[in-house]
């Protein structure tokens, strides 16, 4: 893929995504150009402090001002560039210097002589060096940007599987998301999973989410919590076996018990007055009732907009609903009993570390065994 511009700049929140972009560049070039090992080149980007920087740039320049011996194009890679962001390097005056070099070498740059990629994430596209990538150079932003959290992790998700030549159908991108968590790497590799799975053109399932991704984001402790709420006691016991058998905590399985309490008794307070109708197990709550409810009672909530057990409305509308149309959703009064419950075991494992698993099978006992 040939390009007039002078250099072709990648950025972005997520590494995995620029480096991917990078490579997948580079390799297109390489082969345009017909570039051996002596006339294509990866320059490592990293530094650690003003030095570092200083070496990289160097190296760069170096790497982009060789002739090659026997005649050809050069297709140089500075990979992996993370002096741009907003740290204590980055903003070092020195860095800055670096930079300043860094732009005045990639504007002498002759696309025919030599092809140029640079990867670089996190950026701080505040500053000036990456507009005036944006404006001199080809220039792209990958995954947008940190603050955009779940929606960025959506796009990716769908861009990913619009590659793979697969859709994804109702509720299916939210469930993934809540299993997999905010590791791009292995969204990826999940949805290319999937993918071979539905086949070519297919359309991948919320059924198919939930039978074949592990649940990764909350860990082994997922799994109790899950049968936990379903009411299933046998179950449940036998998932704390497995967890404790594996080397597991006490600690992680209650925050997870209570952060979905947390969430079921919001969910029930606002069913039992009409402000929420029950949610399908399909579709979730209903799209408007919950913007009614959210809107009726933002000023209780204090207007938080990160994700919290402690606001039923910073969770994802559709996975609110599955947990409360997956489980055998209890009274207020037991729901208040429950994280009772959860309190006390936690105050019983201060007192007794080395019997983590038989406090929470007692606990669990209490909660499902009346």
């Amino acid at each position: 893929m040939a390009t007039t511009k002078p250099f072709i700049f990648f950025c972005g929140a997520d590494d995995y995504l620029v480096a991917r972009a990078g490579k997948e560049r580079f390799e297109e070039l390489a082969k345009e150009a017909g570039a051996d090992e002596f006339t294509r080149e990866i320059v490592s980007g990293f530094a650690n402090n003003v030095d570092e920087v200083e070496t990289a740039v160097n190296r760069f320049r170096d790497a982009v001002q060789t002739v090659p011996m026997f005649g050809g194009k050069r297709v140089v890679w500075f990979k992996d560039v993370n002096f741009l962001a907003d740290t204590v390097t980055g903003r070092a005056e020195g860095t800055l210097r670096q930079v300043e070099a860094l732009q005045e070498l990639l504007s002498g740059i002759n696309p025919d002589e030599v092809a140029v990629i640079i990867t670089a994430a996190p950026v701080d596209r505040r500053r000036s060096f990456p507009k005036w990538c944006e404006a001199k150079g080809e220039s792209q932003v990958l995954g947008g940007d940190a603050k955009d959290g779940g929606e960025a992790l959506v796009g990716v998700a769908l861009a990913e599987a619009r590659a793979a030549g697969v859709s994804f159908g109702e509720g299916a991108v939210e469930i993934l998301l809540t299993k997999i968590g905010a590791n791009t790497r292995l969204l990826t590799e999940e949805i290319r999973k999937l993918a071979t799975y539905v086949g070519d053109g297919g359309v991948i399932e919320e059924a198919h989410v939930a039978e074949l991704t592990p649940n990764v984001a909350e860990g082994d402790f997922f799994e109790a919590a899950d049968k936990f709420f379903s009411g299933d006691l046998r179950g449940t016991l036998d998932a704390l076996q497995r967890h404790f058998f594996a080397g597991g905590d006490a600690r992680p399985v209650i925050s997870s018990l209570q952060n979905r309490n947390r969430i079921l008794i919001q969910a029930r307070v606002l069913m039992d007055s009409g402000d929420l109708r029950a949610p399908s197990e399909r579709f979730g709550f209903d799209k408007s009732s919950w913007a009614a409810a959210q809107a009726r009672y933002a000023e209780i909530f204090g207007g938080d907009t990160e994700k919290s057990s402690f606001n039923l409305f910073t969770q994802n509308q559709w996975y609110a609903g599955k947990l409360v149309s997956g489980a055998r959703l209890p009274s207020l009064r037991r729901l208040i009993d429950n994280q009772q419950e959860f309190v006390r075991a936690f105050e019983e494992i201060v007192r007794r570390p080395n019997e983590q698993e038989a406090v929470l099978r007692d606990m669990a006992v209490r909660c499902l065994g009346t």
